[in-house]
């Protein structure tokens, strides 16, 4: 048995998502600019496929803009807002300090370019408050962007309530929803959202397409020159079929949205309880908050990378919260920003659940997350200066 629990990575693509592809590989392939009937019938396509994402979220059709992902979508809205809210006076941005590196690393770049971020704390409770973004907002504020829902740990935001602290002080939002697009009910209109970056490849779709929903009425700046497509605002010829799976598998994701929070709920809560029982560990993110299929524990005594490689020879496909970069390990900066010291953030594991997996799935997983824990500690010398009383135990 071979169990994928990281689909918080990347998910395998739904029947609906390849179907919806197919036709338009081989049957209408025309480039949608074109005005030859090839070409236009490929656009009447593109134009549907706008239409079906725009339901999905609550929004107007010409409100969603194509782009190769969640990166790219959350590049240009940030941008956007940042450099418009320049012309103004106004170069003071709100975020918080877990957001996904596509958010932070574009927040980097502005600072360099004389912006100012405030980073909220997300220490408490794993998450952050509405009132924290009310408190932090200032004359010259020009963006909050807020992550829908944490990649890492599964904390998902008070985005209605954070909208509507930044409609009434007149402060554009932008959410990074790529967690949560079709696992998660949105509406942007309710929910007073004016921009909002989603991926097709978290919920079903492919791989390298996204979009960005941004309220009429707030300009955007070009990420990428060239041609006028996607209204002048995302120049390249559109990837059709790519599009069009991906706005099958978000109507799908949506239309079954119900049923399949239930179903991943019960195998995540089941997760949560029987890994909860191994010695010296602890639940990453929002206990309550929490995206269906995420599961994140640190594991005291023990590196993630082994725990992750051994995990997969016994058929468990997971990730870790900390990554090897240039040769040195870095614990994850998210688990850092709710409070875990180094020690404890190397040790991290996320195991992200879906639809396509099954109670047995999981009955395999918590059978092997703790044989491989015990197996890790035995080698370890961190814990055995931890059961000789050399060390005191942080979890």
């Amino acid at each position: 048995m071979y169990i994928y629990a990281d689909n918080a990575a990347t998910t395998k693509m739904s029947d609906v998502a390849i179907q919806a592809m197919l036709p338009y590989f081989t049957e209408v392939f025309g480039n949608p600019s074109s005005l030859h009937s090839a070409g236009q019938e490929a656009k009447e396509a593109l134009e549907a496929a706008r239409a079906t994402v725009a339901r999905c979220i609550g929004c107007e059709p010409r409100e969603i803009y194509f782009t190769s992902g969640g990166s790219e979508a959350d590049n240009q809205a940030i941008r956007s807002a940042a450099y418009f809210g320049a012309r103004k006076g106004k170069k003071h941005i709100i975020s918080t300090a877990f957001e996904h590196h596509a958010v932070l690393h574009t927040l980097q770049k502005l600072e360099k370019e004389g912006f100012e971020v405030t980073y909220l704390d997300v220490s408490q409770g794993h998450n952050i408050t509405a009132r924290q973004v009310a408190d932090a907002i200032r004359e010259d504020t020009c963006l909050v962007t807020v992550m829908y829902a944490n990649n890492e740990i599964g904390s998902v935001l008070p985005i209605a309530e954070i909208g509507t602290v930044c409609k009434a002080k007149g402060v554009p939002f932008h959410t990074d929803a790529v967690q949560a697009a079709g696992h998660l009910h949105i509406d942007v209109k309710q929910q007073n959202i004016d921009m909002l970056s989603l991926s097709g490849h978290k919920f079903h779709g492919p791989k390298g397409v996204g979009a960005l929903y941004c309220r009429r009425g707030l300009p955007l700046v070009n990420v990428i020159e060239g041609g006028a497509q996607e209204r002048g605002k995302r120049a390249g010829t559109e990837n059709l079929p790519a599009i069009c799976g991906m706005a099958a598998a978000l109507q799908d994701a949506c239309e079954h949205m119900e049923e399949n929070m239930a179903r991943v709920r019960q195998m995540r809560d089941y997760l949560i309880a029987e890994l909860s029982k191994i010695p010296h560990c602890a639940l990453n993110g929002d206990p309550a908050n929490r995206l269906p299929g995420n599961v994140s524990f640190c594991f005291e005594g023990i590196e993630g990378e082994s725990l992750l490689l051994l995990l997969d020879m016994k058929g468990v496909a997971a990730s870790s919260g900390s990554a090897c970069t240039s040769g040195s390990l870095d614990p994850s900066h998210v688990l850092l920003a709710i409070g875990r010291v180094h020690d404890v953030a190397h040790g991290s594991l996320r195991l992200s659940v879906c639809e396509y997996n099954t109670m047995e799935e999981m009955e395999h997983i918590v059978k092997a997350v703790p044989e491989v824990v015990a197996y890790l500690r035995n080698m370890s010398p961190v814990w055995k200066d931890l059961l000789a009383g050399r060390r005191e135990y942080i979890l």
